[in-house]
C-alpha cells in the first residue's frame, strides 16, 4: 500500500466528472481502494474520492461505523425526503478551510464493493453528509460550490476562535 498525493483545489482533476469503473473487482481497483484508505487515514480524513488522488474514477472510501473503512464503486446517492441540514465541512483537497454546507439529512445509496457485490442502503447524519460530499467529488463539485452563504467559509483556526462553544463541537 502507498500514501497517495492529494490534489488540491485548483487542479483540473477536481472539477471534471469522473468516469465509471468498468470492473470493480479488477486488481488495479482493489489496489487503488487500499491506497486510498491508507491515504485517508494518514490525512485524518472521513472520506476520500478517487479524483482527490488524481484518478478520474467513480469511487470513494469513507469511515463507516465502528471505524471500518468502506469503499463504494459507481455510487448513486439520492436524497430521502425533503429534510436538509446545514453542517460544517472540510476537505482534504481544500486544507485549512471549513464551511457550512446544506445537505440532505438522509440518503439512499447503491453501488458496488471491490468483490463485485451490489451495495444498497440508507444513511443519515454524518455518514450521509460524508457520502454526499464524496459523491460530489465524482461530479466535479467542491463543497464551497454548494454554499449559499460564503460568509460561513473560513480558516478552521479562525472559525474555532470566533465560534460559540456549541458550534466548535461540530
Amino acid at each position: 500500500m502507498a500514501i497517495l498525493k492529494i490534489a488540491r483545489m485548483g487542479h483540473p482533476v477536481l472539477i471534471r466528472p469522473a468516469l465509471p469503473v468498468e470492473d470493480p473487482t479488477a486488481h488495479e481497483i482493489r489496489r487503488l481502494v487500499a491506497d486510498m484508505a491508507e491515504t485517508m487515514v494518514d490525512a485524518a480524513g472521513l472520506g476520500l474520492a478517487a479524483p482527490q488522488v488524481h484518478q478520474g474514477l467513480r469511487l470513494f472510501v469513507w469511515r463507516g461505523g465502528a471505524g471500518n473503512i468502506l469503499a463504494i464503486i459507481n455510487p448513486e446517492i439520492t436524497p430521502v425526503g425533503d429534510a436538509v441540514e446545514d453542517g460544517w465541512e472540510g476537505c482534504l483537497s481544500i486544507p485549512g478551510l471549513r464551511g457550512a454546507v446544506p445537505r440532505a439529512a438522509r440518503v439512499h445509496f447503491t453501488g458496488w464493493d471491490i468483490a463485485g457485490q451490489r451495495m444498497e442502503g440508507e444513511a443519515a447524519g454524518l455518514p450521509a453528509r460524508v457520502m454526499q460530499h464524496e459523491a460530489d467529488h465524482l461530479d466535479g463539485v467542491l463543497y464551497p460550490m454548494r454554499m449559499p452563504d460564503l460568509s460561513r467559509l473560513g480558516f478552521t483556526e479562525e472559525l474555532q476562535r470566533a465560534a460559540p462553544p456549541e458550534e466548535t463541537a461540530r
